[in-house]
């Protein structure tokens, strides 16, 4: 079974190795970057691959020099080394192979506001969006603000796999500290909620113009008091959902429109994957974003200097370096645990 698949492997990557070299793949900007796509994300299983054939090597090398007669101690070694590595490899080379989630490589729309708390809750929504922001800066992702205002963020990631990443950040992020506004210096805990959307393309969702009721209003700032001195703000209700959308940052009622419009398009398809998971597995909770925001994800202790993350049970004691966007070993823990998943998903275990 192990060696059918290898040999996919192979193939399959002789064959992309062989288009990145096509001239008339080359030609085509769209066909290269879907093909040199394909060829990073299966680069590591033929790697892998590669590695599976010279351990079998080794281990059939010494088993027919021990069979001849040959007793020594160091080729012994080898078989018993290889063949556990064997296993390493197969083991990896499996989980290398599992389904990757189809969203993966799309940007996201994050939307990050203060949950429980108050007016804590809100100044701790501005620092998860700034932790989140370093992170993304730190992985060379490039940010968008869209809307930001009243302890609300709402900010686009952009770059090849910013999915991939920034899908485990959704969730309730809760934190332990003293307010800046607690005179008393008693510990309080307060919520953040992170929403994550892959960005929807038009070919994803497709938005009926007659379901949206457009409304344009005057912005405004702090207090109330008026920004712009036109009706540049937009409001775009989607009728069938209910979901509305507004918008205000910008002074162009066209610029805020195409912004609204994103984020409804990335509502919409979030709630297509949403339903369409519902549906193939009521019980499953393990994908981001089918309903499980209302659960802690991670809690930020600022008296222990540690943060927690209750899905992978990893703690470190780093809390700065978290706020400033190290946010790698999550990442790497929640990765690893989503292919786990997966592979005893595919394999009905």
């Amino acid at each position: 079974m192990i060696e059918k698949l290898v040999e996919q492997i192979e193939a399959r990557f002789a064959e992309l190795s062989a288009q990145m070299a096509d001239p008339t793949v080359l030609a085509d900007r769209n066909r290269f970057a879907e093909v040199g796509r394909s060829y990073s994300q299966l680069e590591p299983a033929a790697r892998l691959a590669t590695e599976w054939r010279h351990a079998r090597d080794d281990a059939a090398g010494a088993e027919e020099l021990l069979a001849d007669g040959t007793d020594d101690g160091e080729l012994r070694d080898l078989l018993a080394s290889s063949r556990e590595r064997i296993e390493q490899i197969e083991e990896e080379i499996r989980v290398a192979m599992v389904q990757r989630d189809p969203n993966d490589d799309k940007h996201v729309i994050v939307e990050v506001q203060g949950g429980t708390g108050g007016e804590e809750a809100r100044l701790w929504a501005g620092d998860v969006y700034r932790m989140l922001s370093r992170y993304a800066e730190r992985l060379g992702f490039v940010l968008e603000s869209l809307e930001e205002g009243d302890g609300k963020y709402t900010f686009a990631i952009k770059g090849d796999g910013a999915y991939s990443v920034f899908k485990f950040e959704g969730g309730t992020h809760r934190v332990q500290r003293v307010p800046q506004t607690e005179a008393q210096g008693r510990i309080h805990t307060s919520t953040a909620t992170v929403a994550v959307l892959p960005e929807a393309e038009d070919v994803d969702i497709q938005i009926d113009a007659n379901d949206l009721q457009i409304d344009v209003y005057r912005s405004s700032g702090p207090g109330g008091q008026s920004v712009n001195t036109t009706d540049s703000a937009v409001r775009v209700t989607h009728q069938p959902s209910g979901i509305v959308v507004s918008m205000q940052d910008e002074k162009s009622q066209l610029q805020n429109r195409e912004k609204a419009l994103r984020v409804l398009r990335a509502r919409l398809y979030e709630r297509a994957l949403a339903e369409q998971q519902a549906a193939v597995a009521a019980d499953r909770r393990s994908q981001v974003g089918s309903g499980g925001r209302a659960e802690k994800i991670r809690t930020y202790n600022y008296p222990a200097g540690r943060v927690t993350d209750h899905r992978a049970k990893l703690e470190v004691h780093n809390l700065e370096a978290v706020l400033a966007g190290e946010l790698e070993a999550f990442t790497a823990a929640l990765q690893a645990d989503e292919k786990q998943r997966a592979l005893l998903e595919q394999t009905g275990e």
